[in-house]
């Protein structure tokens, strides 16, 4: 018996090495914290936006047609549809109903984002147009990152500028997934 407790106790020891020093390498490759833009105007932010690419999550990595759309509700609280259809065109169409809560810091660019209570994810607006037909969010933990549009598709040329703002905030390009988009 002792034999297994020191087998096991010694095991959980190089776990623990192996994790340490894991951790210690990430720390070292550390990144700038992300700048959200400076004001984001919240009635002009709400409605549907298309997901043209992102860092696809267990729920939504075989999305066909997402769509993110937003409503400002009267307790300022942002009401969030997030549809998409899963694994095809033809596949099962899916709704989720997470609501986002706008940081009280003036910018309306911070959000936590709640799919399940009490949790409330980081969601930052790091890039917005000033037509708001095109937005970049992201996490601090640079592990998710959506690109949207007004528009379901958007030109290569730009496309592949948004997706070196992308990088420039630390992300790995290898890591997103462009959203097919099919719409009548």
């Amino acid at each position: 018996m002792k034999r297994f407790f020191w087998r096991t106790g010694a095991l959980i020891s190089v776990l623990l090495a192996a994790v340490g020093s894991t951790a210690c390498s990430f720390n070292s490759m550390a990144v700038e914290p992300l700048s959200p833009v400076e004001y984001v105007d919240l009635e002009r932010f709400m409605g549907p936006w298309y997901v043209i690419s992102s860092t696809p999550t267990f729920i939504d990595k075989k999305s066909y047609n997402a769509i993110e759309e937003y409503t400002l509700a009267e307790d300022g609280t942002i009401k969030t549809k997030f549809s998409f259809f899963d694994g095809g065109f033809d596949g099962e169409f899916k709704t989720y109903h997470p609501t986002g809560f706008v940081r009280p810091d003036g910018s309306n660019a911070v959000w936590g984002m709640q799919f399940i209570w009490p949790i409330k994810a980081d969601y930052q607006i790091v890039y917005l147009d000033e037509d708001y037909r095109r937005v970049i969010i992201a996490r601090e933990k640079r592990d998710l990152v959506w690109l949207m549009a007004r528009e379901p598709t958007i030109p290569e040329e730009e496309y592949q500028a948004l997706l070196a703002r992308i990088v420039a905030l630390g992300y790995d390009a290898a890591d997103l997934r462009l959203t097919p988009q099919q719409w009548d």
